[in-house]
């Protein structure tokens, strides 16, 4: 498990975050308006060259590979290129994780780039949410891999508003079992458990404070 080490201060995070998080919201904003929109075609081509041409300042200076995972020196983790939190990441929904004293919480919106059956969240979407929340609880004390996770669809998840929760209810050795749920405003939609697993090379990984995204 491999950590890139920023010597930066909690100031200069917040700094860079307050630079991206627009950023990344209007990009998920043009996602959402290309998915909606019916102008017509002469309109989307004059659009699609508009876009091209910020894609190409942005990638006049780039990183190679992906984000990874970096920390601080206090140990603020900067997850930002996460496909479930990343501030960075337009395509993160995203979640914005809390620690509450049976776990973990995140109330988060999915729109329609999230859509599965007419008006319902992708069950794979579903998945991926839960599997990120039940491995934020499990890690709690060092970092874990997912071993396997076992999802259970009660009822379709609508899009808009939702809440996840994930709890440990189980501790052995370098296994970790969590249960978790999503939910809307009528109750439990899906739930999964898994088993999560503490690798041996989180031996010598400080705890890290996972930020959210």
């Amino acid at each position: 498990m491999e950590f890139t080490l920023e010597d930066i201060s909690e100031d200069e995070v917040a700094r860079r975050r307050a630079v991206y998080t627009p950023l990344t919201d209007t990009v998920r904003d043009l996602v959402d308006a290309v998915i909606r929109t019916e102008v017509a075609d002469e309109d989307l081509d004059e659009a699609r060259r508009r876009i091209a041409e910020v894609v190409a300042d942005l990638r006049s200076r780039q990183m190679d590979g992906a984000f990874g995972v970096r920390h601080t020196r206090e140990n603020t983790g900067m997850a930002w290129g996460n496909a479930v939190i990343g501030v960075r990441n337009a395509l993160a929904p995203p979640l914005d994780v809390v620690h509450v004293d049976d776990g973990v919480r995140s109330a988060f919106t999915l729109g329609a780039a999230y859509e599965g059956p007419p008006g319902q969240v992708h069950g794979g979407v579903c998945a991926m949410v839960l599997d990120h929340v039940l491995g934020n609880a499990a890690s709690v004390e060092g970092p874990c891999y997912t071993g396997t996770l076992t999802a259970r669809y009660g009822r379709p998840t609508p899009l808009g508003a939702l809440v996840a929760r994930a709890w440990v209810t189980e501790r052995n050795g370098r296994k970790r079992i969590v249960r978790g749920t999503i939910s809307d405003a009528q109750g439990v939609t899906c739930e999964a458990e898994g088993v999560f697993i503490v690798p041996r090379a989180a031996d010598d990984v400080p705890s890290v404070r996972w930020s959210a995204g």
